[in-house]
């Protein structure tokens, strides 16, 4: 019997570093295992390998039969036609002629280019920024602002702290280790989400951290509905709290803080600006209604003597308070960010070691762990944008369904010009946009949309021009995260798949037909390109105290260290000592003056409580009473990787799963792995049914996974049913508020009702193709 040859290649995605054995005789992956220096590999990274060759991958470029004989006209079939096999040639002439026919209609601003997804995990290969590149050149493009994970954050720290670099504002393992002795985490932090990183992971190192905090004697207190959002191995307390209630618990901590005299008055004059009028807030006397922990106990459903009790924890011991980004994620989420740090400035804990508050301690990989500070990272000049016009991420519908209107947004009004194209790379539209039945009417209204897709995804389905890009694996990059102390070599596996091509390539092609080409790709090929922006980030490192290896070195070894030079500053401890915060202050704004001028009814002056649209408490609870949360996955990425046997098999019945508290199941007569309806007036998606205790989820709340592929029961048809279990067909496309106008997902009411006869899932199955490639326009 012959041996297989087999040879071992090293790349790296945003769930982590791996290696890949193939075949040399015949190119076919055999296997993946981790590296050793990640202790505790995602097991995401085995999923890849069997969709990289799998059946939804697309061979070639295609075009949507009505657009292919009559263009723009049959905008209103997108979603539901079939397609036609073409040439390269033939499509990339499509395109050219799309883009400058919406540029003649329309300016650059028409072209929608804001394209949003994390994409490849490599500096170079990153879709949405080859497509910004390209685009800029082009003459420049209608942009985005802002993100979907923190953009609330994001948005109103610069008028608290005088910074925006929300992703920082972390206090790190080590100090938490070696100083907290209460970590007080509203929304937890799960582990699922430190498997992950925008730019890759390297070290998944999160839970022997949790671990070494246990040891240490670290008291966690986890304020989420979901007892799992925090390791059970850290015996955390857990407090069930109604979801979107997080400012009034803080709230009514604060006040227990003034009511019995365990503010750091000297902390709150010297180092913040507005304690007053908060304070007269809190005890009532701006609006007459104190803000004590009886009043915040009847809007969260905890108990008043927990909350005092916790008040006193928090004042009497080393206290850092994190605040979650899904907690942000809601309507008002602004107020739970500013309410964070009123709440640790009342203590007068920050800028101590292991004091203070965190934003976003476990949302991804290396946020939280050890890392030195000012690596720099490989980088793609994107060039300029001559378009200025930017919308808020999450009002990407506002843009295409109501062309020269307003938005409000930040104090003052954008202009929503009219979008003739879309252009979209390296991201799934139907999984971050809210409000699926909306956004797909949204969708509806460009003349064309242009779509870069390994698989056929539903941005595929639902593109006019669908071209074929390739995957992590079959091509050369380099990861080099934010958070990471790594610079990772990701060398291609395989050959593309079929006619799959680069984006960056794609985009070359086309700047060269639209003269630009030399200005996009400057003569370099792929290899050239990684060692330029190698050589870059080398010289800017070494500047900085490095010492890397020089690019040969580096990809034969495969990885570079960047070694701890100095020991990281405590978060803050600069501004604590005297240094001034870039806020018109130069402290901590308690109150922002240039907020309250804004005159925003939904985003006041000073941390506030408001009602949210839609939760428990509402009126609207009594026809929809169940509180719908949507959290990260722990099987796939967001909607990457949906397509293979791992995140297929975490389903129920072939749907996404819904997790549903046991009393509420039995009022609706419901039992683990029946199928469910689950609705209100924004649409409907069928689930499966999983059922636990109040020991783990609290009564009225209902939690489902994002990034199902959306599975129009219709599609095409804006309100038609949603089969698979994608959860955005009911979420709210309502900004958080005026001044971020950011998604605010975790602001959702539902009903569920048993469906017994559930249309089949078609999610995985490929378009109609027609076999007429000789079909031109009429």
């Amino acid at each position: 019997m012959a041996v297989r040859r087999t040879r071992t290649t090293q790349t790296a995605s945003h769930w982590g570093v791996y290696r890949v054995e193939t075949d040399r005789d015949t190119g076919e992956v055999v296997s993946t295992s981790g590296v050793p220096f990640d202790p505790d590999p995602s097991p995401i990274q085995a999923a890849l390998p069997e969709v990289v060759r799998g059946r939804l991958r697309i061979d070639r470029p295609y075009v949507r039969e009505g657009y292919l004989r009559s263009g723009a006209v049959s905008r209103e079939q997108r979603g539901a036609e079939p397609f036609v096999p073409v040439s390269w040639d033939a499509a990339l002439d499509l395109v050219v002629d799309a883009l400058l026919a919406a540029r003649a209609a329309g300016g650059n601003e028409s072209l929608y280019g804001g394209s949003y997804g994390w994409a490849s995990a490599g500096r170079l290969h990153h879709s949405p920024s080859v497509l910004k590149r390209f685009l800029g050149l082009f003459g420049g493009y209608t942009d985005k602002i802002g993100n979907h994970s923190f953009g609330a954050a994001l948005g109103v720290m610069p008028y608290i702290l005088g910074r925006s670099d929300v992703s920082r504002l972390v206090v790190p393992w080590p100090e938490v280790v070696a100083n907290t002795r209460l970590f007080v985490m509203f929304g937890g932090a799960s582990l699922k989400n430190a498997q992950i990183d925008s730019g890759g992971a390297v070290n998944h190192d999160n839970a022997e951290w949790f671990r070494r905090a246990r040891a240490a004697g670290v008291d966690v207190v986890c304020v989420s509905p979901y007892r799992h959002d925090v390791p059970d191995e850290v015996a955390p307390q857990w407090l069930p709290i109604r979801p979107n209630t997080d400012v009034a618990l803080m709230l009514g901590l604060a006040h227990t803080l003034v009511a019995e005299g365990l503010v750091d008055r000297g902390f709150t004059h010297t180092h913040c600006t507005g304690y007053a009028e908060f304070e007269r807030y809190l005890t009532g006397d701006e609006d007459g209604v104190a803000k004590d922990a009886g009043w915040a106990a009847r809007v969260t459903g905890l108990p008043a003597s927990t909350i005092e009790a916790l008040a006193r924890r928090m004042a009497d011991t080393r206290t850092l308070v994190n605040t979650a980004w899904a907690v942000q994620r809601a309507h008002h989420g602004e107020q739970a960010v500013w309410a964070t740090v009123a709440l640790a400035a009342m203590l007068g804990q920050i800028g101590l070691p292991g004091g203070g508050f965190s934003l976003g301690h476990g949302a991804m990989s290396g946020i939280a762990l050890p890392c030195p500070a000012g690596i720099p990272r490989p980088k793609l000049p994107l060039g300029p944008n001559p378009v200025a016009v930017k919308i808020p991420v999450g009002q990407v519908h506002e843009l295409l369904l109501r062309p020269g209107e307003t938005l409000e947004h930040d104090g003052r009004l954008i202009r929503l010009p009219p979008t003739e194209l879309i252009y979209s790379a390296g991201g799934n539209p139907f999984h971050h946009n809210l409000n699926l039945n909306r956004f797909v009417t949204a969708w509806q209204q460009p003349g064309t949309v242009i779509v870069h897709e390994p698989w056929w995804s539903p941005p595929a389905k639902f593109a006019d021009i669908v071209l074929p890009s390739t995957t992590t694996m079959e091509r050369n990059d380099i990861a080099a995260a934010e958070h990471s102390r790594y610079w990772i070599a990701m060398q291609q596996v395989v050959a593309p798949y079929a006619q799959a091509r680069n984006d960056v390539d794609i985009f070359g092609e086309l700047a060269d037909r639209l003269g630009f080409g030399a200005e996009y790709h400057c003569g370099r090929t792929e290899m050239q390109w990684l060692r330029y922006m190698y050589d870059e980030a080398r010289a800017t490192a070494q500047d900085r105290g490095f010492d890397p290896p020089d690019f040969d070195e580096f990809w034969a070894s495969g990885s570079y260290e960047f070694p701890m030079l100095a020991e990281p500053a405590t978060l803050l401890a600069d501004f604590r000592a005297g240094q001034a915060l870039n806020t018109p202050s130069g402290k901590i704004e308690l109150v922002s003056e240039a907020i309250r001028a804004f005159g925003y009814d939904d985003c006041p002056p000073h941390p506030t409580w408001l009602e949210p649209a839609e939760w428990l408490g509402s009126p609207r609870a009594v026809r929809y009473p169940l509180h719908l949360l949507t959290n990260q996955p722990t099987h796939r990425l967001h909607s990457q990787l949906d397509n293979s046997t791992l995140s297929r098999a975490a389903k129920v019945s072939g749907r996404e799963a819904i997790l549903i508290n046991a009393e509420d199941a039995a009022r609706r007569d419901l039992r683990g792995g029946d199928v469910v309806r689950v609705f209100n007036d924004r649409g409907a998606f069928i689930a499966g049914v999983r059922i636990v205790g109040s020991d783990t989820l609290l009564p009225g709340v209902a939690q489902i996974p994002t990034g199902a592929w959306y599975d129009p029961l219709e599609p095409g048809v804006a309100g038609t049913l949603e089969k698979h279990g994608n959860p955005n067909v009911v979420t709210s496309d309502q900004g958080t508020s005026r001044l971020t106008q950011c998604p605010a997902a975790q602001t959702c009411l539902v009903e569920i009702e048993r469906c017994d006869t559930p249309p089949p899932v078609t999610a995985f199955d490929l378009p109609e193709v027609l076999d007429a490639p000789h079909v031109h326009r009429e």
